[in-house]
């Protein structure tokens, strides 16, 4: 279903996007990423810590890493700008990395994991799982580009085909 190179395309196309809502984010005051925009999470960010905060906790499945220190709704709460302006692109790294190096049997066969949200635990395809990591994080940007464009920012555009090429690495 997936190998390394859609791993390794999507944790680039993941950064990429990062590094452009983060920036477009910045140029925002303070009231103006916390007001409450009616996107799931409410605001900006509170939507980008519970990405972080998801993104810590597949990845750490994935790569065998520490997870977040928070619950759920801790992460939306106490992590604050600073704490996420710092924390992304260290996340971003970590996905990189694994993603880089992952081998054919961490894509293939499954993953048990104790699901906190469901209260039970899980087993599900490791392919479906990384493909999750990867189609959460495009859900949530997805919900902070247009709580920016909204608010007057201008994020870079989020379509695949547009990463610049020295990001892109095409095999």
């Amino acid at each position: 279903m997936i190998d390394r190179a859609y791993c390794v395309m999507m944790a680039r196309y993941n950064a990429w996007q990062n590094h452009s809502i983060y920036h477009a984010a910045a140029g925002l005051d303070e009231a103006a990423r916390e007001l409450d925009r009616g996107a799931f999470w409410g605001s900006i960010r509170k939507t980008l810590a519970h990405l972080a905060w998801a993104d810590q906790i597949w990845i750490a499945r994935f790569d065998g890493g520490n997870g977040p220190d928070l619950g759920g709704m801790e992460a939306m709460e106490q992590y604050g700008w600073s704490d996420l302006w710092t924390l992304r692109p260290q996340l971003d790294a970590r996905i990189a990395a694994w993603a880089q190096f992952a081998q054919e049997d961490e894509l293939t066969g499954d993953l048990t994991w104790h699901s906190g949200f469901l209260g039970q635990d899980l087993t599900r395809p490791k392919a479906l799982c990384v493909v999750q990591l990867f189609n959460h994080q495009t859900h949530h940007r997805g919900q902070v580009h247009a709580m920016l464009t909204a608010a007057g920012a201008r994020p870079e555009d989020t379509d695949l085909p547009f990463i610049p090429e020295e990001i892109a690495e095409w095999r």
